[in-house]
């Protein structure tokens, strides 16, 4: 199966998240227009750069130099302290956010994630359109931009990602690694480093390209096990699996942007029926049960409206949340068009020893039978092998003027 990768990486993280920090708090200038950089103390002299702005990265600012360089360079650059309370903030809003397209999530570092959606992929959609819809989420949502790279692997997707700047998504597929990969400087090249770019460079190997020329042999008995590693990233070659965390998620939820604006009720009800199995289905397999069910719609002039409530009894029931969320959709949808819906369950509890009550029916009993079996259905032939006969309607329909 051709994996489908994603690396998403935060724009100058640090100073990013530091600026909408600053704007949520009442700032009236965005740190992120400025030359601006987050570093040490700049009264001490001491520190280095940790992270910079594009408007200070124009004049020549580099990542880990010292500040007083930098100052230097700029006279007139702004200096801000690191926050790593709020850095780790952020990037926990970005995981969660990430873990609403699929649980195989590897965070690579602090403003770094590998996905992969290859069993993930909505029917109707591609893992391109995946991609630009989390960018634009990203952006909206939580306030600061990340470049995403779209390929078949963890390495292409990376390198993807550290294409053009900021704010991008760019694609690495096999057939445009030679177009776009291997014109690039060897340095470039994921694992290429300080020690080895000189010995690489004295064998006549200046871009990648050079590097996947050479026989595979011949870098082997030079560089042992790296050289093999370096051959094979030149030629786009990549067979690591994406390392899912196994952190359990606070939330976990699921949104569609509608083809065509929505008003009829069974349609709209259809819709959320799709988005509340993926929601469950998640759910079970982290083996939590939810509390609080929230339903969210956007109508076609872009104004959003929540509802949501809380059960008696924490469920992972896709029958049981499904119920709940249309009760909910009637209390907050007045029959404007629908351009949005999105479905989120919280206050999440592992589900240790099944508590035994009154409402542990024959009927509920029969339900979790089934969920468990769709579950193993979709486990062994992919999440779209099966699904419930109300949402056989709604399938075509995502597919309209996709």
């Amino acid at each position: 199966m051709n994996r489908k990768i994603l690396h998403v990486d935060v724009n100058n993280a640090f100073l990013s998240w530091t600026a909408v920090e600053m704007l949520k708090n009442g700032a009236e200038m965005d740190i992120r227009t400025i030359p601006a950089i987050i570093g040490g103390d700049e009264e001490k002299r001491k520190g280095i750069v940790l992270a910079k702005s594009t408007p200070a990265k124009k004049y020549g600012i580099q990542t880990a130099e010292p500040i007083y360089f930098a100052k230097q360079k700029c006279p007139n650059l702004q200096i801000y302290q690191s926050n790593f309370k709020v850095y780790h903030q952020y990037s926990n809003s970005l995981y969660q956010l990430l873990c609403e397209y699929t649980d195989k999530i590897e965070r690579f570092s602090i403003d770094e994630c590998f996905l992969d959606i290859t069993q993930y992929i909505p029917k109707g959609k591609t893992h391109l359109q995946i991609a630009y819809e989390i960018h634009n989420r990203v952006k909206q949502e939580l306030g600061f931009t990340v470049n995403i790279g779209v390929a078949s692997n963890k390495l292409l997707a990376k390198m993807a990602s550290d294409f053009a700047k900021p704010d991008k998504v760019h694609t690495l597929y096999k057939e445009e690694i030679s177009t776009k990969m291997w014109n690039l400087p060897v340095s470039d090249l994921f694992m290429v480093g300080k020690r080895s770019l000189p010995k690489l460079e004295r064998l006549g190997i200046k871009t990648i390209g050079d590097l996947a020329a050479r026989k595979q042999q011949e870098m082997v008995n030079l560089f042992g096990k790296f050289g093999k590693t370096i051959w094979e990233y030149a030629n786009g070659i990549d067979l690591s699996a994406v390392n899912a965390q196994q952190e359990q998620p606070k939330c976990i939820g699921n949104s569609a942007t509608l083809p065509e604006d929505l008003t009829n009720i069974e349609k709209i009800q259809q819709v959320l029926l799709a988005l509340t199995e993926q929601t469950t289905y998640r759910l079970r397999k982290h083996n939590l049960l939810a509390s609080t069910i929230g339903v969210q719609i956007k109508h076609k002039n872009f104004k959003s409206y929540s509802h949501q409530k809380t059960l008696t009894t924490p469920t992972s029931s896709t029958k049981i949340i499904y119920e709940t969320a249309k009760e909910i959709l009637k209390e907050c949808y007045h029959g404007e068009p629908i351009r949005l819906i999105g479905i989120r369950v919280d206050k999440l509890v592992e589900k240790d020893i099944q508590q035994i009550s009154m409402f542990d029916t024959p009927k509920n009993e029969k339900q979790q039978k089934l969920d468990s079996t769709l579950d193993k259905l979709k486990e062994k032939y992919g999440y779209h092998s099966v699904t419930r006969a109300g949402q056989m309607s709604i399938d075509k329909m995502m597919d309209f003027k996709q």
